[in-house]
């Protein structure tokens, strides 16, 4: 039953990452949710400023000089053995001001290898990771910020590496609550290859977001335009319909809420179209798809929970604890 889970995620991967297209592309995981309150929303999101130091990955110019000393971990727990972990850390420099530090690695755990015939050979790790630095800058009201990346892929002893950048704009507005995000991600080159034939296509992408709180309500809302790069997002096979006008927009759209119950505490809740139309049962839609979550402030530390359906009866778990740990510095050297 482990192993049959555990291939179903390998060829899900694709799918949970949001980025079915048709073709087939190497380093997916590079898009796949890598904190909880990402996770919490939907999964996608290039607009949600200077909340959380985890949402560099998501676009460079959502962290700023208030992030600075705030440090972040966080796992995710899928199926069987596979989990992703990642860190995020942001410090100011007096030589070159404010800069965002992350890794994430996912891990497919033990994998038991077999030959052609079925008999057993030797049990493989398999993993892939992504280094990164990050750095912003703000003229008026308007945020640019560049991520560099490195990643790393090992897929049953074959391996794979790439160095791309991620390029993003954001706009605050001088008066309301309302954060305009783009960013265009992965762009860059395979270093290396998994073997001499193949080649290993990076997941490039463009985004663009918008979250908006309404002046007198408790709610912050959030919508993400993804896959906007591709002119084809199609889940459909035969002898499944063609997707209509309406499918075709959603797909492309994810949508995500906070609900603003204290102060300290927060509901999150979002909504993956494409995921769930992917990942659904024939007869049942199921929780797939639909993510929620929640984040508490507990004194000086943040910890925030989601849950993402994938399938009815297996979701992935992701917990995030955060803390400004220059402060904690500061308050020792007294």
């Amino acid at each position: 039953m482990r192993r049959k889970l555990l291939l179903y995620f390998l060829m899900a991967v694709p799918a949970t990452a949001f980025a079915q297209n048709g073709v087939r592309q190497s380093f997916e995981f590079l898009n796949m949710p890598g904190h909880a309150r990402l996770g919490g929303l939907g999964g996608v999101n290039t607009s949600l400023a200077d909340r959380d130091v985890n949402f560099f990955f998501s676009n460079p110019a959502l962290n700023s000089d208030s992030l600075a000393g705030m440090a972040s971990a966080s796992y995710q727990f899928y199926v069987a053995s596979i989990g992703q972990a990642s860190a995020a850390y942001s410090h100011q420099f007096k030589k070159w001001g404010t800069l965002t530090f992350g890794l994430q690695h996912l891990s497919y755990g033990t994998i038991k290898g077999y030959d052609a015939t079925g008999q057993p050979t030797q049990d493989f790790k398999s993993g892939e990771t992504v280094l990164a630095v990050s750095k912003s800058h703000q003229v008026s009201h308007f945020r640019i910020g560049v991520n560099l990346k490195m990643a790393f892929s090992n897929i049953a002893g074959y391996r794979a590496s790439a160095l791309m950048v991620d390029i993003g704009g954001l706009f605050v507005h001088p008066t309301q609550d309302l954060r305009v995000g783009m960013v265009v991600k992965n762009l860059g080159a395979v270093l290396s290859q998994y073997t001499e034939t193949s080649r290993a296509k990076l997941p490039f992408d463009v985004q663009l977001g918008v979250t908006f709180k309404p002046e007198h309500m408790p709610l912050r809302f959030s919508i993400t335009g993804y896959n906007l790069a591709r002119t084809n997002v199609d889940y459909a096979a035969p002898p499944d319909p063609a997707p209509g006008a309406f499918d075709k927009v959603m797909r492309r759209l994810t949508f995500g809420a906070e609900v603003l119950l204290h102060r300290n505490v927060n509901v999150l809740v979002g909504y993956n179209y494409l995921v769930h139309q992917e990942l659904k049962l024939a007869n049942a839609g199921g929780g797939a798809g639909i993510t929620f979550g929640f984040s508490a402030r507990i004194k000086s530390f943040e910890f925030v929970f989601s849950r993402g359906g994938y399938v009815v009866g297996n979701a992935g778990y992701t917990f995030t604890l955060s803390k400004n740990i220059d402060t904690l510095m500061k308050r020792r050297q007294l």
